[in-house]
């Protein structure tokens, strides 16, 4: 225990390092990124390359993989750095790596590592036996609280009773791909705490009640459907696997309650740093760092502390917990966002950069927005890009004003926010708790799909159902 203390020390310590080297007080914050008008299609190169190594590594390799996915990482990310320091200057390529650790990969993984901590210390019990009519429940409820709790909360919170349900059985893995698709994604759609881009339109004047009033429809077209197609799934592969055990009648609970006051101190503080702005900050490098935002991280840091030390022993024995799945997205994702900066760049400079016509889909003969193409774009680049910069580039390509984003082109807002939401559920990558998700299943000795095989499943159940929410919502 001390020794995973003294690691957790260490991660905040540097942290607070990469934050104080300069000091100096700024209104609001600054973004120091890629001029995406001056770069190819050539600066995409490194993070095809990750993209490439996380799909292929653990299907051709997968005992080097296991053993050097964080040095493959960091191998693309400085594959994009240091040519990029060598054409636009050292200065250039330190504000570039400072910018996207400050503003994006930090508040993103203290933001992770804070719900994955305080969820891994919550023990849901209960008489679960594994049989579709119980997966089926799990699979509700998670959907449900996703929206509450944020897609992360949730997917911890469950997916432990779920796989404890399902150890009997040997035909077992679509239950987990349905978790990711509804838990880990679809059922985030309702409120900004759900899914990192609605709380990034939150953030930008999105009113918090704006998806909740309007969303409900196209929530429910895609979550009640993935549920009926799950339990006739279910029902007809358990048939393989001989009759469930019998399960003692056990009354639902909950272990490590305060991880439940916990969960909704980190909602708190998640929720502060949108609605108190006091217009001061930190400077690195001329990149301000929101005070807000630094407060924010460190109580979600000392919240997750908090949640380690109080958390009984028998609630994470319960739980199987480690912090193995968060140590690999925490590797895996910093070389994303890094790579990821010059493709984000390049669809910003809109019709200026190298990705225009990509852009120009977006925009009907008449100048008018495409909301079909909206909903496509975000949601295809999403799949396999940040979906929380992927949603801000379209949020600004659609004007970027909150009030007439959600009054006159609220269908627009509407399909830039399901594409974003949905969509990241198309493959491990499109969104943060569906590695985890696959991490701490295979952590319990899982095989879950492989790269483009997950991809797989979500061609087959997935795309079916983007058309008729196109088609319902976003053709008119």
């Amino acid at each position: 225990m001390r020794r995973r203390l003294s690691g957790m020390m260490a991660a905040i310590a540097l942290a607070v390092v990469l934050m104080v080297p300069e000091l100096g007080f700024a209104a609001e914050t600054d973004a120091h990124g890629v001029d995406g008008r001056q770069l190819g299609l050539i600066w995409a190169a490194p993070f095809v390359g990750i993209l490439l190594s996380i799909a292929l590594g653990p299907l051709l390799a997968p005992h080097f993989w296991e053993h050097h996915y964080g040095k493959i990482a960091a191998g693309w990310a400085l594959a994009f750095l240091l040519p990029f320091a060598a054409v636009f200057g050292l200065t250039m390529a330190m504000q570039q790596l400072l910018h996207t650790l400050l503003l994006e990969y930090i508040p993103f993984i203290v933001l992770i590592f804070a719900l994955f901590t305080v969820a891994g210390g919550i023990v849901v019990r209960g008489a679960f036996s594994g049989t579709p009519g119980s997966n089926t429940a799990i699979l509700a409820v998670g959907a449900a609280a996703a929206s509450w709790m944020g897609t992360t909360g949730a997917s911890m919170v469950l997916i432990r009773p779920l796989i404890q349900a399902n150890r009997w059985r040997r035909n077992a893995v679509h239950v987990f791909v349905f978790f990711i698709f509804l838990v880990s994604n679809m059922g985030g759609l309702l409120t900004p705490l759900g899914d990192p881009p609605l709380f990034l339109g939150f953030l930008l004047g999105v009113d918090f009640t704006w998806t909740l009033t309007r969303l409900i429809p196209h929530w429910l077209v895609m979550i009640v459907p993935l549920l009926a197609i799950f339990y006739v799934l279910d029902t007809i592969r358990i048939r393989g696997d001989g009759a469930p055990p019998t399960v003692p009648p056990t009354p639902l609970g909950l272990g490590g309650g305060i991880n439940v006051v916990l969960l909704l101190a980190v909602i708190a503080a998640t929720l502060m740093s949108a609605n108190w702005r006091p217009g001061m900050g930190v400077s690195v490098m001329h990149i301000d760092v929101a005070l807000q935002n630094i407060v924010r991280d460190v109580l979600l840091i000392a919240i997750a502390l908090l949640s380690y030390r109080l958390t009984p022993a028998e609630a994470h024995e319960a739980n199987e917990f480690s912090f193995g799945p968060i140590k690999e997205v925490a590797k895996l994702f910093i070389g994303i966002f890094i790579t990821i900066a010059p493709v984000i760049a390049m669809l910003a400079a809109g019709r200026e950069g190298a990705l225009s016509g990509l852009v120009a889909l977006s925009t009907q003969a008449d100048g008018s927005p495409s909301n079909a193409m909206y909903f496509w774009l975000t949601g295809f680049l999403s799949s396999f890009l940040d979906n929380a910069p992927t949603y801000l580039v379209f949020f600004q390509l659609a004007g970027g004003d909150p009030a007439r984003l959600m009054g006159e082109l609220a269908t627009t807002l509407a399909a830039i926010s399901c594409g974003a939401v949905f969509m990241g559920a198309n493959s491990y990558i499109g969104n943060a708790p569906n590695f985890m998700v696959k991490a701490v299943c295979e952590s319990r000795g899982i095989r879950m799909p492989s790269f483009f095989g997950y991809c797989a499943w979500a061609v087959v159940f997935l795309v079916p159902l983007y058309a008729v929410v196109t088609w319902l919502f976003f053709l008119r």
